[in-house]
């Protein structure tokens, strides 16, 4: 009994050590890319994380393995960022709760994201899960203005959805704050003012 006792207790603090090793792995290419690092090395991943570069491919047997839990853990984080928006109510109101929660959620995202295109090409994973979050997105935005896309016939209301899909993306997000150079509350002011237009035309 004392030794099954002692056998347990061992392997439930390996396990431990492990799941450490393994969130501390994580959370070193996370800190990597926030601070603009978007490809970090294994090496780089390792010296941050305090561990051997063995250590990193005992629980990541390729980057994209890690490329995926480090997507993993910004889907936590979003999710955590999230609230209610609401589906009824003045357009207005709704329009400016989707925008806020959106701005907020692209601009927290935005350093991972960088990182999670580039390695998108070449890393299956990475590509499925960035196609679940578009989905995600186009599926909010559906629900929010679902009182004025069901006004239109089914044509026009596809063609309204990805525009508003398409307005209230990540990629515009980029453009407006990289290339465009826009603050964050300015960035979110011209998102809303293209969300409203839309809107707005096609009723």
């Amino acid at each position: 009994m004392v030794a099954a006792t002692t056998t347990t207790t061992a392997t439930d603090g390996r396990a431990a050590r492990a799941g450490r090793t393994r969130a501390a792995v994580v959370d070193a290419m996370l800190a990597l890319i926030e601070e603009g690092d978007l490809r970090p090395t294994a090496q780089r991943v390792a010296e941050r994380a305090g561990v051997s570069l063995r250590s990193v491919f005992q629980h990541f047997d390729q980057l994209d393995e890690l490329h995926a839990a480090v997507a993993d853990r910004q889907v936590q984080r979003v999710l955590a960022l999230a609230r209610p928006v609401p589906r009824t109510g003045p357009l207005d109101v709704r329009i400016d709760a989707f925008v806020a929660q959106r701005a907020r959620i692209l601009e927290a995202i935005s350093p991972v994201r960088r990182s999670a295109v580039l390695a998108e090409p070449w890393a299956p994973e990475i590509a499925r899960r960035l196609s679940a979050v578009r989905q995600r997105g186009r599926r909010e935005v559906e629900l929010v203005f679902a009182p004025e896309l069901e006004r239109l016939p089914a044509a026009p209301r596809r063609e309204l959805l990805d525009a508003l899909a398409v307005a209230a993306s990540w990629p515009t997000w980029e453009a407006l704050r990289a290339h465009h150079g826009l603050a964050p509350a300015a960035a979110r002011r011209v998102v809303a003012r293209t969300v409203r237009a839309l809107l707005e035309e096609a009723l």
